[in-house]
């Protein structure tokens, strides 16, 4: 629990039940000199009414329906920087939950001391900024001239230059357009590859052009070896009097095999 040191200015906020814990701690504040505690009821507490950074120590005794971000964020600029906070863990309180909403308000270092949740604001102002410095200063109108010589670009040597025609960057393959039908991706793979369950058509039409890039299969026989000769073909096979030939390899029927004998 809160012990006062000398000097020390205490806010204390109560309601309800809480306010049974302003005399243990009143008790305390009378044994040492020069503290200050003022009793705030929650529903009368105004930030108008305090100036801001004027307390040393903070007590918060209230319901758990009570205790909101709202009221830790006034809490906050009344404490003086460094200042601390102090919980009491009424019914109903989640010692875990207290010291997240600690620290999302803006208060540091918390922790639980046994029925007590601590929580420090930190040691600078609410609001305080400080200005950042990127680089060396330059002191002197030398460095300023140095510094501005580097961007600078002399006109009477710009001709002299060897500039760079922009068209001989590009040759014609990087000005041919590509083929539309290229560019299109499935919006899963991110990739010309369907996805599982393609629905946009991608899956056709690659399954398409896969078809037409396979060669034509050639015509066989029962037996499957027609392009090994006549030695491995049947009587009726088209093949029959024509050399043998590679599998996949086009093979043209002469004119006399589409006529009848008769």
């Amino acid at each position: 629990m809160l012990i006062p040191t000398s000097g020390d200015q205490i806010l204390f906020i109560w309601s309800g039940s809480g306010s049974q814990l302003l005399e243990p701690i009143s008790t305390k504040a009378k044994e040492i000199p020069n503290v200050a505690l003022k009793p705030e009821n929650l529903e009368r507490l105004e930030l108008a009414n305090h100036a801001k950074s004027t307390f040393d120590k903070c007590i918060i005794a209230v319901s758990v329906a009570e205790f909101t971000d709202e009221l830790l964020a006034t809490t906050l600029k009344l404490l003086k920087p460094a200042g601390a906070l102090y919980v009491p863990l009424t019914p109903g309180l989640d010692p875990a939950k207290v010291l997240s909403q600690l620290k999302l308000s803006g208060y540091v270092n918390g922790k639980a001391e046994n029925d007590t949740i601590v929580g420090e604001k930190p040691k600078y102002e609410v609001g305080a900024s400080v200005k950042l410095s990127f680089g060396a200063k330059q002191n002197s109108e030398t460095d300023q001239k140095k510094k501005a010589a580097i961007w600078s670009v002399n006109g009477d040597d710009v001709d002299d230059e060897e500039k760079i025609d922009p068209d001989e960057l590009l040759d014609e393959e990087d000005l041919a357009k590509p083929d539309p039908s290229s560019l299109r991706v499935c919006s899963t793979t991110g990739k010309r590859k369907a996805c599982k369950n393609c629905s946009c058509g991608l899956a056709d039409e690659l399954a398409a052009e896969s078809a037409q890039s396979k060669p034509a299969d050639q015509p066989k026989s029962s037996c499957g070896n027609c392009y090994l000769g006549d030695a491995f073909r049947c009587s009726t096979c088209p093949y029959l009097g024509m050399p043998a030939f590679k599998p996949g390899e086009k093979v043209k029927l002469n004119d006399n095999f589409l006529q009848d004998d008769i």
